[in-house]
Order: structure tokens, then C-alpha cells, then sequence
């Protein structure tokens, strides 16, 4: 009887974690997509030369206005969905995309990146931050069907799904063997 109860305890503990998991990937969601911060999309492209110096930029840029906004960034090369994302979001604007990096801040966007651009992004947040979080404009609004989830400042959700799944039977395996282990040896 002790091993049963040992086993119940030990399968409680295996279920929680999933639980702790998902309480953390839940918070860096939110992070993304605070309301009082802008959010900047990135669509760029690994390897992409422009996209290495814009992110560059931007981490940079996180040292003065950190606060005042988000980097949500898409790799559109290498991931179909945030390539058929960027063509979403391209439609929605009524633009037409030319390559990468792509940005998009509020309502204004800049496809290519250079550095004379810079101080008009700078604007742009500053602008931007200074408007109502309820009056700004978000393109992921006017998207259909969009998900999110893929973006980098975010986990990816499959991985966790595959974790969950693993993590399930493995447990039920336990389970079933600790209950046909207890009654052989019962019998």
C-alpha cells in the first residue's frame, strides 16, 4: 500500500509541472503585447544583411526607449507561416512587400532597412507611445486569422504541445505499470 501511495504522490507532482510550464509561457505572451508599449514588427530574413543591421538598431534602441516599446519580431525566410503572415499583413496595408526587413510601426512601415531611417523610427515610437494605448493603431488587428504565437518574442507553442503529450504518457505508463506491478505482487 505505501507504493501506491508513493506512485499517487509521484503522479500529482508529474501533472503539476506541465502546469508551472505554461503559467511561465503565459506571462512572456503578455510581455509581447503590453498595453502601454509599442509594438514594432520586424518580418526578417536570417542571413539577410539589411535585417542584421535594423535588428542591430533596435537592440541598441532598447537601451534609451526600452520602455516604450515591443520588438515582435517574424523570420519569414525559413517559416512559412510568418512568410504567409508578412503577405496578411502586406494585404491588409494595401502594400506590396519587396523583400526584408519589413517594419511596421503604427500606421507607417518601411520595407528595406537603412540608417537614415533611423531618427524617423525614433519618431514614430515616440509618437506612437505618446498616443492612447485605445487610439493606436495595430495592424494585427486588421489581420485575419492570425496567430501570434509563432512570433520570437514568444514560445513556440508546439514544442510544448509535444512536451504536454510526451509528459502524459509517460505518466499513464507509469501509472499502469505501478497499479500491475502492485497486484502482481499483491497476488
Amino acid at each position: 500500500m505505501k507504493k501506491f501511495k508513493f506512485l499517487f504522490v509521484m503522479l500529482i507532482g508529474i501533472l503539476l509541472i506541465p502546469c508551472t510550464v505554461f503559467a511561465a509561457d503565459t506571462d512572456t505572451s503578455e510581455d509581447a503585447s503590453s498595453d502601454e508599449k509599442v509594438n514594432v514588427y520586424f518580418f526578417y530574413g536570417n542571413g539577410c544583411g539589411y535585417c542584421a543591421n535594423a535588428e542591430e538598431f533596435f537592440d541598441d534602441l532598447k537601451e534609451d526607449y526600452g520602455d516604450q516599446f515591443n520588438l515582435v519580431m517574424y523570420e519569414t525566410w525559413y517559416d512559412e507561416d510568418n512568410a504567409n503572415l508578412v503577405e496578411k499583413v502586406a494585404d491588409a496595408r494595401k502594400e506590396e512587400v519587396e523583400g526584408v526587413p519589413y517594419i511596421i510601426i503604427g500606421n507607417q512601415s518601411w520595407n528595406g532597412y537603412d540608417s537614415s531611417y533611423d531618427e524617423e523610427i525614433i519618431s514614430k515610437i515616440e509618437s506612437e507611445y505618446k498616443t492612447d494605448p485605445d487610439e493606436r493603431y495595430d495592424i494585427m488587428n486588421y489581420v485575419d486569422d492570425i496567430d501570434l504565437s509563432g512570433a520570437a518574442t514568444s514560445t513556440n507553442s508546439y514544442a510544448g504541445d509535444i512536451a504536454v503529450v510526451i509528459a502524459i504518457v509517460l505518466v499513464v505508463a507509469a501509472v499502469g505499470g505501478g497499479i500491475w506491478y502492485a497486484r502482481k505482487k499483491a497476488a
